[in-house]
């Protein structure tokens, strides 16, 4: 009972302090507890410590998009729209709110109007500590946004802060993940006086930093170095000279399972793997470590690394944390520069999930990794790039490509915290596949990833596709869509007043005319004849799948056979063995695969099949 009454005193503060004869003009009548939405929140807590609503609205953007997370914290601790920290090494920001409104610190954690309050509040006082009296002028609280990112270093700041101006300059309207509507209408007139010199911070060696200049990076080189043993054994990376010696073709995003500071401690190991970039959650701030020029041991399949980047992100995939904006800007901004200097294009056949990367033979595909996860938006990232995922074509076109509503498209997932027990509900990038369409029908199976049924585990995505994926549509039937997958008919739920997938045209595979089946491949290599003396000739070994006669596999690209020869220490010993047979990459199932064009008819997806 007491702690009831603590609860509800802690409730009527909040209430007073937001809604006292203090706030803004604007926020009208007191309403009651429960029944303000998320934008009076934000004016009322403007209102209250004097801070400009469009500053604290850029900024809550900036850090969750506005959401509650459901009370969740993101990876490094940080709570609600305001991303208020509690625990963790860093001070804690909730605990210093709490001190400024006198509302307790797990209310400031739990309750999104309180939270939003306690963010104006450090605001507030950030601008107090810089000696400047609070402004109605959103560009005189450029310092205070930039002190509110909690940045270790001045470089970064800024560009958090600048990032936030971003937002206010273009604005932003969405509904949140708990129904919420806000909106931050465009301000271009809003110009801070920014700093311009050292502007990325923590540079190190600008000569081996891949960057783009506003964007705050370090470099952090991982160890190439022998190890000790018999002399040939060497980590953690290996030494090229890419794009001349190889095509980069992919970017590959990861999660890291760690936090940001454990993740450079791993990659600074000689004996452990390498990755080419790692991205901070809290604000954006970017670890290099491999150049692009050369070849990072990050995703578990060696033809896929010889011709990617790897990027690791500070988070987890089902532990409830969940991934600040502040992150996925700065991603975003880091690919579209890489992709512009490699020609990598911006789809989803070439900007891949370590968890789309194929297993190379039929043993190695249990064991490949499944991050980032159904969690992680791909819709929003693909905003961020510039290329959103929107329908190319007609109901006619052939081909879906799935793009679904992340905050409020929710479906069950297992074992975030134990084996079997449901997840809290969070926004989701994936569909569920079944083998008929029907809710209840039994989920359509991965034979390479467990003998058995695909289950609801968060990691098990033996039955899902995901935002951006394109498939060829096997049939329609009401409010269900088929694709081909895996080798078999798949069906998800896509309904007109709630679509996961969007039309779309382009080229197909199927087997050659004659063929009953035709095998997949988890590599690309080329044909024995092309290995030259000294360079063991790597075995072409299908995969446990096939593509039976009949069934259509969307195309993402075209490529003839590759394979880098690197199992030394010295670069010099190294060969880049390139063969003639061409292969097509399809999307497969939740992963791409490969197929020899020999094998295959590659047709339009909107030729009708003949009958």
């Amino acid at each position: 009972m007491r702690e009831a009454l603590a609860a509800s005193a802690a409730v009527s503060l909040l209430w007073s302090l937001l809604w006292s004869p203090f706030t803004l003009a604007t926020a009208a009548a007191t309403p009651p507890p429960g029944a303000s939405s998320r934008q009076e929140e934000f004016r009322a807590a403007a209102g209250r410590y004097g801070v400009p609503e469009r500053v604290l609205l850029g900024v809550s953007y900036l850090e969750s998009r506005w959401d509650a997370n459901d009370g969740l914290p993101s990876v490094t601790g940080g709570y609600g729209p305001m991303h208020l920290t509690l625990g963790g090494p860093a001070p804690s920001t909730a605990e210093e709110a709490a001190r400024l409104t006198g509302v307790p610190a797990d209310l400031l954690t739990r309750d999104p109007a309180a939270n939003v309050l306690g963010g104006a509040a450090l605001l507030a006082r950030h601008q107090r500590d810089l000696g400047a009296p609070p402004d109605a002028d959103p560009a005189r609280w450029y310092d205070a946004v930039a002190r509110y990112s909690g940045a270790r270093d001045p470089g970064t700041a800024r560009r958090f802060a600048r990032e936030v101006f971003a937002v206010m300059r273009h604005g932003a309207s969405r509904v949140t993940d708990d129904g919420q509507k806000v909106s931050l209408p465009p301000s271009p007139e809003i110009a801070p006086p920014m700093e311009e010199s050292g502007e990325a911070g923590g540079r190190g060696e600008a000569k081996d930093v891949d960057c783009p200049r506003r964007l705050a990076c370090v470099w952090t080189p991982a160890p190439y170095q022998r190890l000790p043993g018999d002399g040939r054994a060497y980590g953690n990376h290996d030494l090229s000279d890419r794009p001349r010696s190889q095509k980069i073709r992919y970017i590959v995003v990861h999660d890291t399972e760690e936090t940001f500071d454990r993740t450079l401690g791993l990659v600074s190991d000689p004996a452990y793997v390498s990755w080419h970039f790692t991205i901070r959650s809290a604000d954006g701030y970017i670890a290099q470590h491999v150049r692009a020029r050369d070849v990072a041991w990050h995703a578990g399949n060696w033809y896929v690394n010889a011709t990617s980047i790897g990027i690791e992100h500070e988070g987890y995939l089902a532990r409830g944390a969940w991934y600040t904006e502040a992150m996925y800007r700065s991603s975003a901004r880091l690919v579209r520069h890489l992709a512009k200097k490699y020609g990598i294009p911006l789809d989803r056949a070439h900007i891949l999930g370590h968890d789309n990367v194929p297993g190379t033979t039929p043993a190695t595909v249990a064991g490949m990794h499944v991050d980032p996860g159904p969690y992680w938006d791909w819709g929003h990232y693909f905003e961020l790039l510039g290329h959103p995922i929107r329908a190319t074509a007609g109901p006619r076109g052939g081909l879906v490509t799935i793009s679904t509503d992340h905050a409020s498209h929710r479906p069950r997932y297992t074992g975030c915290e134990a084996a079997g027990v449901d997840c809290r509900p969070h926004g989701s990038s994936a569909v569920r596949l079944h083998a008929e369409p029907d809710e209840d029908a039994p989920l359509v199976r991965d034979l390479g990833r467990r003998p058995g049924p695909s289950t609801y585990d968060v990691y098990d995505h033996g039955a899902r596709a995901s935002t951006g994926q394109r498939f060829a549509v096997a049939a329609r039937r009401g409010d269900w869509t088929a694709i081909w997958y895996l080798g078999r008919i798949a069906w998800f739920h896509d309904p007109p007043e709630a679509p996961t997938a969007v039309n779309a045209s382009g080229p197909v595979v199927t087997p050659r005319r004659g063929l009953a089946s035709v095998p997949v491949y988890g590599r690309a290599y080329p044909e024995p004849e092309a290995y030259p003396k000294g360079v063991p000739v790597q075995d072409i070994v299908p995969l446990q799948y096939e593509i039976p006669e009949g069934q259509r596999y969307a195309v993402g690209l075209s490529t003839r056979g590759e394979y880098y020869y690197a199992t030394t220490f010295d670069p010099a010993d190294h060969r880049v063995v390139r063969g003639r047979t061409l292969y097509y990459q399809i999307q497969f199932g939740h992963r791409v695969a490969y197929v020899m064009a020999g094998d295959v008819d590659l047709l339009p997806s909107t030729l009708r099949a003949s009958r």
